[in-house]
């Protein structure tokens, strides 16, 4: 039975083996071996994140250097299930993960799973600091009929909640997308993530995307590879376009004036879907650009910034999220 060599030298640290005779200590290593085989702690594994200091409302691209031999890595991350994927750059794995907005700055931990092809794991410990991003604040002026809306006018939107609870909770386990996000258009941004919005006086929703400053009839494109599960008109957000990427990753496309693609449809990276409006709640013809990550919204600037590598496809994990 082969004998784990870190924890020889874990118990030479604390003195567990000292004084034993030869034949005792192999004993106590095979007993250690077997007991943990299934539950090592690595704390000294080489994690990284991007960026380096994460704020509420931001994704996060995370790095780990595996050895050789692992099969898939997993994390919990403030609540989330993460999957890992071979970057194809040597030993370093990927990941993508985010902070909710409504996250208290702090010191939180990420618990990482290695496993290797015999089923062994090893277990990841890694303490993230997350701060506090500070957002604007702004005032809109809106058509009435979205403040205080009639009845006919709330069934179409109790309707609209329907379609997009059913398509937010219908994504793909399997990772889509492929390498760096690009921005939907080359254009100007006019509002940012995370803006508290008093519209009509009153504060009632805080910004949950990115707003290009574009014309009626922009080319709109897809910013990743992903499957089009939502393109039809909607109440608030207009003509929408919503693209599935994978393992809980969504992009979403507002206040469109015309749709390019079909639900169902694949699209890659680059690919046109649709053309900018004004459509829905919106002051004017503009593109909102939001992302979707396991059920919360994420700053799409930090995302496009982000320096994803293409995934070695053979190694490309096929998990349940959450």
């Amino acid at each position: 039975m082969p004998v784990d060599r870190d924890y020889i030298k874990l118990m030479f640290k604390y003195r567990i083996l000292r004084g034993l005779t030869p034949s005792c200590k192999l004993l106590v290593c095979m007993a250690l071996s077997v007991a943990t085989a299934n539950c090592l702690t690595n704390p000294n594994a080489a994690v990284k994140w991007q960026p380096a200091r994460p704020a509420n409302g931001s994704p996060m691209l995370i790095e780990i250097g595996a050895p050789a031999g692992v099969h898939s890595i997993k994390a919990q991350w403030l609540g989330h299930n993460v999957s890992f994927y071979h970057s194809g750059k040597g030993k370093i794995w990927c990941a993508l993960a985010g902070v909710p907005l409504q996250t208290p700055a702090g010191t939180y931990e990420l618990q990482i799973t290695e496993t290797l092809a015999n089923g062994r794991t090893t277990d990841i410990r890694q303490k993230v600091r997350v701060v506090k991003a500070t957002y604007p604040k702004i005032t809109v002026k809106v058509a009435k009929r979205f403040t205080e809306p009639n009845q006919t006018q709330l069934a179409a939107i109790s309707v609209d909640k329907g379609v997009k609870e059913k398509t937010f909770s219908t994504v793909s386990p399997q990772m889509l997308w492929a390498g760096k996000f690009a921005a939907p258009v080359f254009a100007p941004v006019s509002d940012v993530f995370g803006t508290e919005r008093v519209f009509n006086g009153e504060v009632q929703s805080r910004h949950q995307g990115l707003d290009y400053a574009v014309p009626a009839g922009t080319p709109i494109h897809a910013i990743n590879k992903g499957i089009v599960v939502l393109a039809r008109p909607m109440y608030f957000e207009g003509s929408f376009i919503v693209i599935d990427h994978g393992q809980g990753l969504l992009s979403l496309y507002l206040h469109l004036s015309e749709f390019k693609v079909k639900e169902g449809q694949e699209v890659g990276a680059g690919d046109v879907i649709g053309l900018s409006g004004g459509t829905g709640r919106a002051t004017g013809a503009h593109l909102h650009l939001a992302v979707r990550w396991q059920g919360i919204y994420l700053d799409p600037a930090v995302l496009l910034k982000l320096p994803f590598p293409s995934a070695n496809r053979s190694s490309r994990p096929s998990v349940p999220i959450s």
